[in-house]
C-alpha cells in the first residue's frame, strides 16, 4: 500500500432532485454510512495492523496510541464495515460458530442449530461502562415480571467472535482492564453474581486506541496486545489536504463516497477473504523462528509472547501479499509494531522504542 491507499475514484454524477413524499410511519433505522477503509490517507502501519488482526485473530489484537484527530477511531469502524460477514447459530447471543459443534455454548448445544450469515460484530466498549454492562448481568425485566432468573449477555457475549473497540484505552477503569484480562487470557466469561452462575466463550480481536500524554497502560494489559502502531499526525502537505478533502467529501455525501469507493471496498475485501482461505498452507521455515527469536533476545523482551506474535503476524502478512512462505523481509516489516511495546525500560538508552527495535535488527540481520 502507499502512502495515499488506493487513488480517489471518479467522482459519481450529481444526482437529480426527487419531489418531497409526504412523511411516513418511522421504520427500522438504517445503519448510517461508514468512511470507507480504503479511501484512508496514509496511517499505513495502522491499516496494515488491523488487516493481519482480521487475517489472523491468534495475533492478540492492535493497540494504537498517537496524537488526537488522527483517524484511529475511524480506520476500526471502517474495518467493520469491510469485514466479510460470517456464519453464526441462528438465535445465539454469543454468535456460536456452527461449523464447531464442540465449542457451542450450553443453550446451543441442547437444540438443533440453524446456521445464517451475520455481519462480524465489532463492540465498541465506552470508559464509563459497568462491570455488570461488560460481563452482563441478571436480566431485571424478566425477573420482576416473570420471577425468572436469567441472564442478559453484556458486551463480551456480543464481541464473541469479533472485535471489542476501546477507546482511551489507556483511561480504562481498573476493574475493568482486570476483567479484561482474565478474559482474553482465558478466552471464556464467567459470571458468578445474583445467583447467577453461567460461563459462555468470550473470544474477541482486542482494539484499543488512546493518547499517550493522558496516560500509560498498565503492563498487563499492554502485553495482551498483539501489534502496537505509533499513529502521527502527517506532516507532508500532500497528505493533509488529501485527508481534508476526502473527510470534507464525506461528511456534506456520505452515500456518494461510499458508492463511489464501493470497488475499491470489494477489492480489499476479496483480498482478505483470500488471506484467511491460503493462511494456514503458508510455511514458517525454522530458519524465520530462530530469526525471530534471534531478535527477541537481542531486545531481551520478557517470555515468549514477542516471537511467537511475530511470526504469526509475519504469517498473516505473507498470506495477505500471497507469498507461499514466511521470510526476513516479513519479520523486518512485522517487527516494529510486535515489539516496541515488550521492550523493558533501559535508564541508560534514552531511545525511543522503535528506534531500539531497528537498531536490533541491524545487529541481528544486518543492514
Amino acid at each position: 500500500m502507499d502512502g495515499f491507499g488506493a487513488p480517489p475514484p471518479a467522482t459519481a454524477p450529481a444526482r437529480p432532485r426527487r419531489a418531497r413524499r409526504p412523511a411516513a410511519a418511522p421504520g427500522p433505522r438504517a445503519a448510517r454510512p461508514v468512511f470507507p477503509f480504503s479511501a484512508i490517507v496514509g496511517q499505513d502501519e495502522l491499516r496494515d495492523a488491523l488487516l493481519l488482526a482480521a487475517v489472523d485473530p491468534a495475533i492478540g489484537g492492535v493497540l494504537a496510541l498517537g496524537d488526537r484527530g488522527t483517524g484511529k477511531s475511524t480506520a476500526v469502524r471502517a474495518l467493520a464495515a469491510l469485514l466479510p460477514p460470517m456464519r453464526s447459530v441462528a438465535g445465539c447471543p454469543y454468535n456460536c460458530d456452527p461449523a464447531r459443534p464442540a465449542a457451542l455454548c450450553e443453550a446451543c448445544r441442547g437444540r438443533p442449530v440453524r446456521a445464517v450469515t451475520v455481519p462480524v460484530p465489532v463492540v465498541d466498549l465506552p470508559l464509563g461502562a459497568t462491570e455488570d454492562r461488560v460481563a452482563g448481568a441478571l436480566d431485571i425485566e424478566r425477573a420482576l415480571s416473570g420471577g425468572v432468573k436469567a441472564f442478559e449477555p453484556g458486551l463480551l457475549a456480543r464481541a464473541h467472535r469479533g472485535f471489542l473497540y476501546v477507546d482511551e484505552v489507556n483511561l480504562l477503569e481498573d476493574h475493568l482492564v482486570d476483567l479484561l484480562l482474565d478474559v482474553a487470557a482465558s478466552g471464556e466469561n464467567v459470571v458468578e453474581r445474583e445467583g447467577i452462575s453461567l460461563r459462555h466463550p468470550a473470544r474477541f480481536v482486542l482494539v484499543g486506541s488512546g493518547n499517550p500524554e493522558e496516560g500509560d497502560l498498565r503492563p498487563q494489559l499492554l502485553d495482551r496486545f498483539g501489534l502496537a502502531v505509533e499513529v502521527r499526525t502527517p506532516t507532508d502537505l500532500k497528505a493533509r489536504v488529501e485527508v481534508v478533502k476526502r473527510r470534507d467529501a464525506f461528511d456534506r455525501d456520505p452515500e456518494g463516497v461510499t458508492a463511489a469507493w464501493a470497488p475499491a471496498e470489494a477489492a480489499l475485501r476479496d483480498r482478505l477473504t483470500a488471506a484467511r482461505a491460503r493462511l494456514e498452507a503458508v510455511i514458517v521455515p525454522d530458519s524465520a523462528i530462530e530469526d525471530a527469536a534471534r531478535l527477541c533476545i537481542a531486545l531481551g523482551t520478557d517470555g515468549l509472547r514477542g516471537e511467537l506474535t511475530l511470526t504469526r503476524a509475519a504469517r498473516a502478512l505473507a498470506a495477505l501479499e500471497g507469498d507461499p512462505e514466511v521470510t526476513l523481509a516479513h519479520l523486518r516489516r512485522m517487527a516494529p509494531p510486535a515489539l516496541r511495546h515488550r521492550l523493558r525500560r533501559n535508564a541508560l538508552d534514552e531511545a525511543v522504542a522503535t528506534t531500539r527495535v531497528e537498531r536490533a535488527m541491524e545487529e541481528v540481520f544486518g543492514a
